[in-house]
């Protein structure tokens, strides 16, 4: 599936050559939809107020629109069709780290350029990607370092999909509980399929991990629709957020809005944004968003990583004067943007951004009461908590490097482009 949508002026003859095609490449069916779409139609949005605004360069932006129905490998097919065939400046996409994945060998060797929006596990730095979601240290490391310091949990369950993502972010997190003095045996990890539904003997597991009367939490990498039967089976065992709290990475407000939330009151989400975050810059934008898509819509936090890349990649095309990826590259270091919490995100030399930390607590109406928020912290390509990560930097403004070893001094080789 493509879609091609002009947005402002009409688009035909002369005219129509001089608009910047922008990629959309985002599911739109599958077992991802119910997260993805959301962030199709912010795109829609922020490129519609942009060209109401005069466009880039005097141009106004059209909106190249691909389906790639959460299937990993079609997410490659997908990208190179945008930079090949439509010749897209831009692309804005994937969700899942297993589609980030699948893209970047093609956009690396077309040298095209990507803004993932969605939280992950770090572990990589590529030269072509600008990562506007939050890595581990902006997320699940301050999420369990509220689990032990606030809630005093004392073992904890990691449950994940079966994927990239919920198993590295889960190694990451293995090794810095163990760090911080929980016992290995107090560690139960778990991960299921895309689209699981059975969740009767897992959610057993968990209570039973509680048996000795130690407090229990569990650390949700879930992804999907799959949250859905997650949150049902802990209610039908009369689990409440006192029982075992559940602090998710993938639950956000669109998430929640599918679900009856009555029996979810008080388990939490980590995030760098949430709807119910109060500043200026999140009321006018919740207002554009509820004019355009209904009263009942919500924004979430991958919204807000996706508005903060899109005016960073506007303001830097403007700063170049074109929109070759090179020189745009080149504009993003440094740049800043305001968030919509109230603070700045500024692009850092390793293609992540500064984001502040919030854990939200879940309310009868699906949002999110903020229990905490941290000033912006800067994210970390390369973990401290794995050996072999910590000797690791990105520096792609100086070194031109995204994996370089601090102790050897040297760039570590891991496709042409680095």
């Amino acid at each position: 599936m493509l879609t091609t949508v002009a947005f402002g002026a009409s688009a035909i003859g002369a005219q129509a050559q001089e608009t910047i095609p922008v990629g959309v490449l985002h599911s739109l069916s599958g077992t991802m939809a119910i997260s993805e779409t959301t962030l199709k139609d912010t795109v829609l949005m922020l490129i519609d107020e942009q060209n109401a605004n005069g466009g880039v360069l005097g141009r106004q932006l059209e909106a190249v629109v691909v389906d790639p129905a959460s299937d990993w490998p079609l997410f490659a097919e997908k990208a190179r069709e945008l930079l090949t065939t439509e010749q897209v400046a831009v692309i804005f996409g994937g969700w899942t780290s297993v589609s980030r994945k699948s893209v970047l060998p093609v956009i690396e060797e077309l040298n095209g350029l990507m803004f993932y929006p969605v939280q992950y596990e770090g572990e990589e730095s590529s030269r072509n990607v600008f990562y506007t979601g939050a890595a581990p240290n902006q997320q699940a490391i301050p999420a369990t370092d509220y689990f032990l310091e606030e809630l005093g949990i004392e073992k904890f369950a990691l449950i994940g999909t079966d994927y990239v993502y919920p198993r590295t972010t889960n190694n990451i997190l293995e090794a810095y509980l163990l760090d911080r003095g929980i016992a290995a045996e107090d560690i139960f990890v778990n991960y299921t399929p895309f689209g699981h539904s059975d969740w009767s003997s897992i959610v057993a597991d968990i209570v039973a991990l509680g048996a000795d009367g130690k407090r229990v939490g569990v650390i949700s990498t879930v992804n999907g629709d799959a949250n859905i039967g997650f949150y049902k089976e802990l209610a039908a065992a009369g689990i409440s957020a006192d029982d075992i709290p559940v602090i998710a990475f993938s639950v956000g407000e669109e998430e929640l809005s599918g679900l009856d939330t009555s029996n979810l009151v008080g388990h939490l989400a980590a995030w760098n944004y949430f709807q119910s975050a109060e500043s200026e810059a999140n009321t006018a934008f919740i207002a554009a968003w509820k004019a355009r898509m209904g009263e009942d819509a919500v924004t979430n936090d991958p919204m807000e990583a996706t508005v903060i890349g899109f005016r960073m990649w506007v303001a830097a095309v403007e700063a170049a004067g074109t929109t070759d990826v090179d020189a745009v590259r080149a504009a993003m270091y440094g740049l800043q943007v305001p968030n919509l919490t109230g603070g700045i995100a500024e692009m850092l030399p390793n293609h992540h951004i500064t984001k502040p930390v919030l854990i939200g607590e879940i309310q009868a109406d699906g949002q999110f009461d903020i229990v905490s928020q941290t000033e912006e912290v800067p994210g970390d390509a390369w973990t401290d908590f794995l050996p072999e990560s910590a000797v690791l930097i990105s520096d792609w403004q100086t070194l031109n490097c995204g994996m370089y070893n601090t102790e050897t001094e040297t760039c570590v080789q891991l496709n042409s482009n680095y």
